[in-house]
């Protein structure tokens, strides 16, 4: 039967499976971030879909690291002179369109020292390749994070042929199930997607490490701590770049 106490057990071993599997590939991460923030780069974020969810979470708020920065198509609109119709173009969809991914790149700030994570559960489709790909190309590191169950499950969706982890310097397997719903019906339906659970799972682990490694090397932790006058002075080291 499918009810909360099924629902809260299946979640919790599926956490304590990230910890079990995940833990050295969320430390090589937390290792190659820290280098990055003490360089002065900053963590670029990509999802798709309620991958985004991931940046949300640790971003913006007391608690959370500052140079972190959601990349978002939408950004388009708000800053690359996108009209909203054009943008929500239902025959030709914009994001699907040639050299995406190298025009959202051209929107941002970017330096050699900047990270990369490409967010996508199933990890076949287009514009996640793209953005990791690009980010390769262009020498930076790059973390993915995917469902290994879905992503090996599906062909890919790109021209190329290739899936998202194959272009990560570290994979994160987010442990979730194929098509992301986790609890069985008795019938041909499955319910509860828990990739966003696992991904900010994910997502405050690789936090927490990247500030105990910050912490250990004498670096002052660019975290918000609610204080406006602190909060302010932060944020004004990484102006225009997140």
């Amino acid at each position: 039967m499918v009810n909360a106490k099924v629902f809260k057990d299946e979640v919790k071993k599926l956490i304590e499976n990230i910890y079990e599997t995940q833990a050295g590939n969320i430390d090589e991460t937390a290792k190659i971030m820290s280098e990055a923030i003490k360089k002065g780069g900053v963590i670029h974020i990509y999802g798709s879909g309620h991958s985004v969810g991931l940046g949300i979470d640790i971003t913006d708020r007391p608690g959370c690291l500052v140079p972190i920065h959601i990349m978002e198509m939408t950004d388009f609109v708000y800053y690359g002179g996108v009209s909203v119709e054009e943008f929500t173009d239902k025959v030709n969809i914009f994001e699907r369109r040639p050299g995406m991914a190298e025009k959202l790149f051209n929107l941002y700030d970017l330096n050699e020292n900047d990270v990369f994570v490409v967010i996508s559960n199933s990890g076949i489709n287009g514009i996640v390749i793209d953005v990791a790909a690009l980010a390769k190309e262009r020498g930076h590191k790059v973390i993915i994070i995917t469902s290994m169950t879905h992503t090996l499950a599906e062909a890919s969706r790109h021209p190329s042929g290739k899936k998202l982890y194959e272009y990560g310097d570290v994979v994160i397997d987010n442990c979730g199930p194929h098509g992301d719903a986790l609890l069985e019906t008795g019938s041909i339906e499955k319910v509860t997607a828990v990739s966003s659970i696992a991904n900010n799972v994910i997502a405050h682990s690789m936090a927490l490490k990247i500030v105990e490694n910050l912490t250990n090397d004498g670096y002052p932790l660019p975290v918000l701590t609610g204080d406006e006058a602190h909060d302010a002075a932060v944020r004004k080291q990484y102006e225009g770049r997140i």
